[in-house]
């Protein structure tokens, strides 16, 4: 113990040092906006007593004070854009007590075993980390007031509140909760809740305060400007935040080390808890990164293409990590652990968290509005097959016909006379022989751009529509009414709302990416822009698969780690890749029809489209 004690007072001590550099920078800037106005001070006493007399030091002294007032005026600016700066908060899903009483039961028994103080609030990330975050902007204060008004058992309420709030907002990545046994979360948390330790200490407390201001005003002063009068208005923000960006180039190091060192004590604090099983738990970190990351980009992803958004995604994540270690021998035995507790049964009500979680994540890592809709709904997991996969490839078929029509392409030989209005029979053959006639005249690549063009209008559409609903949500939240499920956290009765949360994470009671302000979603997409090449494959794998549902009496299906699968005698067929890339970059059509024979698939039957 006397090891640990010492590991930890040293990482305090070098936090506590680089803490105490940054606010001598702060001291320092300080120092020489007032520097002029001592100077017109001692030249101004030094008139008044006569030491120094003539027009030239009267000259020099009104020169010297007007210079005073143009560095305070300057420096006030600065200060008060630091001060008022909306630092970066995370978007989260607040949980408020009630929500989830077992579970700020354990953060804070775990907070009194490491003797530090306990988290102000618990919110959930649709991420595989946890972290503290400081959420005493007074913006932030203002949507915690209105938490705790509406919770008046929550962390934020009774007559300690604003001493509470001082602390850190604990988030948790809400994959862990499914995932992860109780022993093991507690495990895996006893190191970020050891942090609050350090926060309270009050030069690490004002240093962050200083830093985090900085960034904001940084921030706010690159934002951009519409039209010429605000680009003109924004000039002021602008030499403001050159001055902010020095200063915060200046404090990086100093910051980077006060990090670590908290780190590393909070690191060393937390070997008293739970230590053994923290080393066991880490690979169960490690795996849920790898199925969450493989569950968003391959099942979630369709979906929120298609408009629907999966709404239970943490407890895919157990499917998912469940199917990898049936597949992989090197997960084998992690699933023996679930018939223990699993952390997600610390809440009141696991699938509305799950839901907001959900819906946070689809509108973080694609976009979309706030609230549901005709063209953003929920869909289960028993449903995606049919509201997911096979819309998913009926969708894809009908845009690729389309844009056959819309290039004059003659039906297939095999298949019969065009529609009414003019459109050739959607076959497969039609698709196939296109293709292969096309092999080295350029049809291939005019089809690609035709499908990418395509592509592109129907998401700009989906994305205008998304933003005019997200409009129309945030009209109603002006007058009153009151927002939709999913908008805002989780609250007292364990659904979702626009409670706001305790966390604050939002605005007033409003949505929980207020402080994002109008940056556009999603904020962090899942994967680069897709080529031309890379969508006509898709959209004739997706016409092969309709051709199969149709005709060879396949069905759709989910692969819970590769999202949309194609079922031929309730077994998955995954070998339809590399015949589809043979046709669409080789014109080559063998592969593909010894792939069709072999499912029965008809190629001059015709398919249905959306």
């Amino acid at each position: 113990m006397s090891g640990t004690g010492t590991g930890e007072e040293l990482g305090a001590q070098a936090a506590r040092a680089r803490a105490l550099a940054l606010l001598r920078i702060r001291s320092r800037a300080t120092a020489v906006a007032l520097l002029p106005a001592a100077v017109a001070v001692v030249l101004f006493a030094a008139g008044a007593q006569g030491f120094v007399d003539g027009g030239g030091w009267d000259a020099v002294s009104w020169a010297v004070t007007a210079c005073a007032v143009v560095v305070l005026l300057v420096a006030a600016a600065v200060a008060i854009a630091v001060v008022r700066a909306k630092p970066a908060v995370s978007p989260t899903v607040p949980l408020t007590e009630k929500a989830a009483p077992d579970l700020y039961r354990l953060v804070r028994d775990l907070a009194d075993r490491l003797d530090v103080p306990a988290p102000s609030a618990i919110a959930l990330t649709p991420d595989c980390d946890s972290w503290l975050e400081d959420r005493t902007h007074p913006a932030a204060d203002r949507a915690a007031r209105e938490a705790a008004r509406r919770d008046q058992d929550g962390p934020g309420a009774g007559p300690g509140r604003r001493r509470v709030l001082a602390a850190p907002v604990l988030v948790i990545g809400s994959p862990f909760l499914w995932w992860m046994r109780v022993a093991e979360l507690r495990a895996v948390l006893a190191p970020v809740v050891a942090g609050t330790g350090s926060a309270a200490h009050p030069d690490i407390a004002a240093a962050r305060r200083f830093v985090r201001g900085l960034d904001g005003a940084v921030a706010d002063a690159a934002a951009p400007a519409q039209g010429p009068v605000r680009k003109v208005l924004r000039l002021p923000h602008a030499f403001i935040g050159r001055i902010a960006r020095l200063l915060l180039r200046s404090c990086h190091s100093h910051a980077a080390e006060m990090e670590r060192g908290v780190a590393a004590a909070a690191s060393t604090r937390a070997q008293a808890v739970d230590y053994g099983l923290r080393i066991a738990a880490q690979e169960q970190v490690g795996l849920a990164y790898a199925g969450w990351d493989r569950l968003l980009t391959r099942v979630a992803l369709p979906a929120w293409r298609m408009g629907r958004w999966p709404s239970r995604l943490d407890a895919g994540v157990v499917s998912a990590l469940t199917e990898l270690s049936r597949r992989d021998r090197l997960a084998d035995g992690f699933t023996s652990r679930l018939g223990e507790r699993p952390a997600c049964d610390l809440l009141e009500e696991p699938g509305a968290a799950d839901e907001a979680a959900s819906l946070l994540a689809a509108r973080l890592f694609h976009g979309g509005p706030a609230e549901t809709g005709p063209d953003w709904s929920p869909v289960d997991w028993q449903q995606y097959p049919e509201e997911v996969v096979d819309r998913k490839w009926r969708t894809e078929a009908a845009r690729l016909h389309r844009v056959l029509d819309d290039m004059g392409v003659p039906p297939a030989s095999s298949a019969g006379p065009s529609d009414v209005g003019g459109a050739a029979v959607p076959t497969l053959a039609r698709v196939v022989e296109h293709l292969v006639a096309g092999n080295g005249s350029g049809s291939g690549e005019e089809l690609a751009a035709g499908i990418s063009a395509a592509v592109a209008r129907d998401e700009a559409q989906a994305q205008a529509q998304a933003k005019k609903q997200g409009q129309s949500q945030g009209r109603g939240q002006s007058q009153g009414q009151n927002p939709q499920p999913g908008s805002g956290g989780v609250n007292g009765s364990g659904v979702p709302g626009g409670s706001g949360g305790s966390g604050g994470s939002g605005g007033s009671g409003g949505d929980v990416l207020d402080f994002w302000g109008p940056d556009p979603l999603p904020l962090f997409p899942l994967q680069p822009p897709r080529t031309g090449t890379e969508l006509l494959a898709d959209h004739v794998a997706a016409m092969v698969c309709c051709a199969a549902v149709d005709t060879a009496g396949a069905a759709p299906g989910l692969d819970w780690l590769d999202g949309p699968a194609l079922l031929v005698d309730g077994e998955r067929r995954s070998d339809l890749g590399t015949p589809v890339l043979s046709l669409v970059e080789d014109g080559d059509a063998g592969p593909l029809r010894s792939w069709l024979s072999s499912v029965g698939v008809r190629t001059d039957k015709p398919v249905r489209l959306v």
